[in-house]
């Protein structure tokens, strides 16, 4: 796949954010898409955020901020958003506004621009599977975000996988027309492949599995 497609496939990944579609989103996201096809509880990844947020965060590919605003954060948090579409971070900012908020618009498929080892932790949730490429391709983005990060801190996510885990009729529906339209990119993403790259960086890491997503875990060395 060439740089061009690969870079007309990640603007496709994030257009469905817009001023007109993120009041919904919670609601479609997390509400029916989350129960009903990939089959995680919300709660979990609640839960996921809880275990990991530092004082110092960093979340790539931000959506609506739904979870920095529901998990349990210090009222000194500083919160860095870095995503590709300038609605959402406008919007989560605002979302998060109570907090020390700083945004940057960044493609995760590159080098951030942002200091090295400068956070205690960074999220790149249900993000992934948004991204052009295999597995291995998008593993780029791992070694961006955790570049980011101090060693001993912390690197976490969640993202939504087709192959080496239970997918519905009605999900696997959803993936294939998500997939031709751009706004998901995840036809071959396998729960062997994510266990291998996040292996090949991540000496301490966990995954776990919920209905066709992967919750990952990891200490940045």
């Amino acid at each position: 796949m060439t740089a061009s497609s690969h870079s007309d496939q990640v603007y496709a990944g994030q257009a469905v954010y817009r001023p007109w579609t993120l009041p919904v989103y919670d609601v479609v996201a997390f509400k029916i898409n989350c129960r009903f096809l990939f089959r995680v509880p919300v709660s979990e990844v609640v839960a996921m955020f809880d275990r990991n947020v530092s004082a110092e965060h960093l979340d790539v590919g931000v959506g609506t901020g739904y979870f920095l605003d529901n998990c349990r954060t210090d009222p000194q948090q500083s919160i860095t958003l870095a995503d590709l579409n300038e609605h959402s971070l406008r919007h989560a900012a605002r979302r998060l506004a109570r907090f020390d908020v700083e945004t940057v618009r960044a493609n995760a498929l590159e080098p951030l621009p942002l200091p090295g080892a400068s956070f205690g932790s960074a999220s790149l949730n249900f993000l992934l599977h948004c991204v052009p490429g295999s597995i291995r391709e998008k593993a780029a983005v791992l070694d961006n975000v955790a570049a980011c990060v101090r060693p001993g801190g912390r690197l976490f996510g969640a993202t939504v996988l087709s192959k080496g885990v239970p997918v519905g009729a009605a999900a696997r529906a959803s993936f294939a027309a998500w997939n031709r339209r751009g706004m998901m990119n995840n036809s071959e993403d396998s729960l062997d492949d994510l266990r291998a790259e996040l292996a090949a960086r991540f000496p301490v890491h966990t995954v776990t599995v919920h209905g066709c997503t992967a919750l990952f875990e990891a200490e940045v060395p």
